[in-house]
């Protein structure tokens, strides 16, 4: 599934690519995603423009001209395809997790412009499109998420006072969208490496000091991964054709067996279940 770095790749390649322009046609192909694509759905969009494009932790939210809200969640296997020109057969892959040529099944719906048209694929069809009909109804849509990584409320005493009395391990709660908006099992694993916090400490006993560490880091590992176009597990690539490659800056992540980067550790990385998630750590630096 890709994390909030990935979709903000996605979100800053779809602004190049799409904001100011004017939705011609749209064709559903499936309506059965996860929730099923509504019946006015292709006539709503036509006409509109789009004004912007944003992102809420891993949500894709289209500014539409009439001041209304189209909501994307990409979903475990979601990808969108940018066609150019189809004659030219000129295909750019914005998403993560796929290859760069253009599908041949499971494209679901189609949003067609002048020059272009971005497609929705979705294998698993865990994906879904929303339309969302205000500003007020937007923020209600996310209350039950936390906040994003970015924002001035995930500081240290938001941190400290939710982890209070709680004794889920502090890597599931990395990994809560309750407890803090777009963290994913990779930077869950990279952020707690750099802090120095074993995954699988209890949050209740977690100190002030390691708070910081957690918004700092958290903050940190995700501002690079953004920097470097996110990370390529497979074959994700952005609109100019260039593939995330903040997988060479992993840490610990699917390292398991290899000795800790740090320098003069001799700790060796460990790889371990939690939750039903592959959790990579140093045997060493984080005790």
């Amino acid at each position: 599934m890709p994390e909030l770095p990935e979709v903000e790749i996605v979100r800053q390649s779809l602004e190049k690519k799409i904001k100011n322009k004017k939705i011609k046609k749209v064709i559903i192909r499936n309506r059965n995603l996860r929730f099923k694509i509504p019946l006015n759905f292709a006539n709503f969009l036509k006409d509109l423009k789009i004004i912007r494009v944003k992102r809420f932790s891993k949500y894709l939210i289209l500014h539409l001209s009439n001041k209304t809200y189209c909501l994307l969640h990409l979903g475990m296997s979601g990808t969108i395809h940018l066609i150019y020109n189809a004659k030219k057969n000129y295909i750019t892959n914005t998403s993560f997790y796929n290859s760069p040529f253009y599908p041949k099944k499971h494209n679901h719906v189609e949003i067609i412009f002048d020059n272009l048209k971005i497609v929705y694929n979705d294998p698993r069809r865990f994906g879904f499109f929303e339309l969302i009909k205000s500003e007020a109804l937007l923020k209600k849509r996310f209350n039950h998420l936390g906040p994003e990584p970015f924002d001035t409320k995930f500081n240290k005493e938001y941190v400290y006072s939710f982890f209070k009395k709680k004794g889920k391990n502090i890597k599931n709660f990395l990994l809560d969208q309750n407890f803090v908006s777009g963290i994913g099992n990779i930077y869950a694993s990279e952020i707690l490496f750099l802090s120095k916090i074993n995954p699988n400490k209890k949050a209740s006993l977690i100190s002030q000091k390691d708070c910081k560490k957690i918004v700092i880091n958290t903050k940190k590992v995700l501002i690079e991964a953004i920097k470097k176009g996110g990370s390529t597990i497979r074959d994700f690539k952005n609109v100019s054709g260039a593939k995330g490659n903040f997988q060479n800056s992993f840490k610990v992540y699917q390292r398991d067996g290899l000795h800790c980067k740090i320098t003069k550790c001799k700790g060796i990385i460990e790889k371990k279940n939690t939750s039903n998630r592959s959790t990579f750590f140093c045997n060493i630096c984080q005790k």
